[in-house]
């Protein structure tokens, strides 16, 4: 799992450095097997706003572009082959002497005939991404002027963390902040979103056929909503970091809650969905098609996803391609379910896929923040591409959601287990800053473990 040192400070205060963190999460039970820089080393380039695009009088796909720079100088002459290059756009400008990646050094230079001094810059020539088809687009709030690296926080770093199969807890920002906060003493502080309020009435019906195995399914309906937007340039850059690659608002907001916190989202063009759904296990050999474009059929162990025309998805793997949204979606459904471990383990593989979804209910999902997961994923839909969002449903059978037992530690066993002796306000401090709920025996503790935490079922545990 890549895990961005700026975005896990936005959780919670660091006092190390990133090649010290990843010293004490390796200590503390969290291989870290490298870390490396957010983007590769580049000079001189800064934001800046293109003042005018006109055509080039010898190229038809050459636009002449007066670019402002800021710091009050006259607006510099850069020719530019970018088709959404453009007045009023803010994008990233290599000056005269700038060092590219690839050891590329910007010169002044004449293209067909116009004299151009620096070059706007696409994500690929910075080393951000592959696709060259354009220039970076920064929003209109960009202050122009500052250095690119500092506008992004490219001097960010980014751990390589391998999370054991026992802790499904920490694959997320969340769960990595929770040990840091454990190891230094402090407390995660997860960062305010737009808060979540329902403008619009609409409801989708939902129906827990097999609730054993989905217990929880909180679901809400955003209309109007553009996904054509183009995602925030920070949002784009963490999805980067993590390894994922922007798609669209809807589906680069679903990923970034889930490396958020942990929780997978799907989301469903409320248009494509025939009547309500219904969470079920499937027929033998039922059909589905998925969003990788392949068609598979299901087993009667799995757990799947239905409308009134068909399977839509294949539960805590991957969603149907029928429903799936488009740049075209207007309105959604939006889903944050919750599928025990043992309802989704080996089912994905079986149909030989892997998904980011699937490593996580396989290993674990917190039971109680689907709700939460919903509300942080419609404030920043809202934020960055509109819509009108109706009320949070939350389904649920309280008698199949997971409770965390009380498990029993005794001071004598932590010693000779150990082979130390620990005072007793330290056994407390420690267990309680990874959540637990501590009391005291006669022969030592009773421990409630978080309910995000199924690795901690017995003494040894502990």
């Amino acid at each position: 799992m890549k895990i961005s040192y700026g975005w896990l400070n936005d959780w919670v205060r660091i006092p190390w450095t990133p090649a010290e963190l990843g010293s004490r999460l390796t200590m503390a039970g969290f291989e870290v097997e490298g870390t490396s820089a957010a983007a590769p080393a580049f000079t001189d380039v800064v934001v800046a706003e293109i003042v005018s695009a006109d055509p080039h009088p010898q190229a038809d796909k050459l636009r002449v572009c007066k670019v402002s720079r800021g710091g009050g100088g006259d607006p510099l002459t850069i020719v530019c082959g970018a088709s959404n290059a453009r007045a009023g756009l803010k994008s990233a400008l290599a000056l005269v002497g700038a060092k590219l990646p690839g050891k590329l050094t910007i010169k002044a230079a004449k293209l067909r005939g116009v004299e151009s001094s620096g070059m706007l810059c696409s994500g690929k020539e910075l080393g951000l991404s592959e696709n060259a088809e354009g220039i970076l687009e920064f929003p209109a709030d960009a202050p122009v002027g500052t250095p690119v690296r500092e506008y992004l926080d490219l001097d960010d770093m980014v751990l390589e963390v391998n999370v054991t199969p026992n802790r499904g807890d920490a694959m997320s920002v969340l769960g990595i902040a929770r040990e840091v906060a454990a190891l230094a003493g402090t407390k995660v502080v997860a960062p305010a979103t737009v808060a979540f309020k329902a403008v619009a009435t609409d409801r989708f019906p939902v129906r827990l056929e097999t609730p054993a195995a989905c217990p929880r399914f909180a679901g809400c309906v955003v209309r109007g909503v553009d996904n054509r937007a183009p995602s925030p340039v920070w949002l784009c850059e963490r999805l980067r970091r993590a390894g994922l690659r922007s798609i669209s608002p809807v589906v680069d907001i679903t990923n970034y809650v889930m490396l958020e916190i942990g929780q997978p989202l799907h989301a469903y063009d409320l248009a494509k969905l025939k009547g309500g759904i219904t969470v079920r296990h499937a027929q033998a050999n039922e059909p589905l098609s998925l969003l990788d474009g392949k068609d598979y059929k299901a087993d009667p162990d799995m757990v799947v996803i239905a409308d009134a025309g068909g399977l839509v998805g294949l539960g805590g793997i991957m969603g149907g391609a029928g429903t799936s949204v488009s740049p075209e979606t207007r309105d959604i459904f939006l889903e944050a379910a919750y599928f025990p471990a043992e309802a989704i383990a080996g089912r994905g593989r079986r149909l030989g896929l892997m998904t980011d979804a699937a490593q996580r209910f396989e290993r674990g999902v917190d039971p109680t923040q689907q709700g939460s997961a919903i509300e942080r994923a419609v404030g920043y839909l809202t934020a960055f591409a509109g819509g009108a969002p109706g009320p949070l449903d939350i389904h649920e059978s309280a008698d199949h959601l997971p409770r965390r037992p009380t498990v029993a530690l005794r001071g004598s066993q932590l010693t000779r287990l150990l082979g130390a002796e620990f005072p007793g306000a330290r056994v407390v401090a420690a267990l309680e800053g990874l959540g637990m709920r501590v009391s005291e025996r006669a022969s030592g503790w009773a421990v409630v473990p978080p309910p995000h935490r199924f690795d901690i079922a017995i003494e040894a545990d502990l």
